[in-house]
């Protein structure tokens, strides 16, 4: 069950992240903290191009299609988690869009950046809920030992480039990214406490 301990890990290391961005933007509301939008445009970036273009397809690859094929429970549970990774360009399309009007200085920019944050959030925080509560244990039940195989070979081939499994071989610095993060956001960052973890 290598698959679901790097997955579990994955969800856990984007809620930490999720949750650190949101205590900057409380504290740069507050006027605790200055705005990095260098930061922020890259974290923007690394939710794109390893949550939404590298961890859901790895989900619908090696968990969602065998589970499939092994049984009908679960179905419109699938249905929802498959649609909404569909919707990724979306997403990240709105964050970019309320980053910018943030970066180029709009009066109700960071309101609008926090509110799309926020959005982003409670949606990643429902999804991941979904997979844990409804779809994690049917995979226990149904899964052959074929099927574990794959899935256990797939997620280990596209490791987090943040380091939350089993470290990068991707080109983009990441880790730096991620230390940065940590460094600008107050403990603690939600990790160790579950799937997600509110403010």
């Amino acid at each position: 069950m290598e698959a679901i301990r790097i997955l579990m890990d994955e969800h856990q290391s984007l809620a930490a992240i999720i949750h650190a961005i949101r205590v900057m933007l409380h504290d740069i509301g507050a006027g605790k903290l200055q705005p990095d939008f260098r930061l922020f445009a890259a974290m923007v970036h690394y939710l794109d191009a390893y949550p939404e273009k590298r961890h859901h397809p790895k989900e619908d690859r090696f968990l969602f299609g065998p589970l499939k094929a092994r049984t009908t429970d679960g179905a419109a549970a699938l249905a929802r988690l498959e649609a909404e990774h569909t919707q990724a360009e979306a997403r990240i399309h709105a964050l970019e869009a309320a980053l910018q009007r943030y970066t180029d200085g709009a009066p109700d920019g960071l309101a609008g950046f926090a509110t799309a944050f926020d959005a982003y959030a409670a949606f990643y925080r429902n999804h991941m809920l979904l997979e844990e509560r409804e779809i994690l244990p049917l995979i226990r039940q149904h899964f052959t030992a074929d099927d574990w195989a794959q899935a256990d070979a797939g997620f280990a081939a596209t490791p987090d480039p943040l380091g939350g499994t089993r470290g990068s071989t991707g080109e983009e610095d990441f880790r730096r990214i991620f230390s940065k993060l940590v460094a600008a956001a107050p403990a603690p960052l939600g990790l160790g406490s579950g799937p997600y973890q509110d403010d």
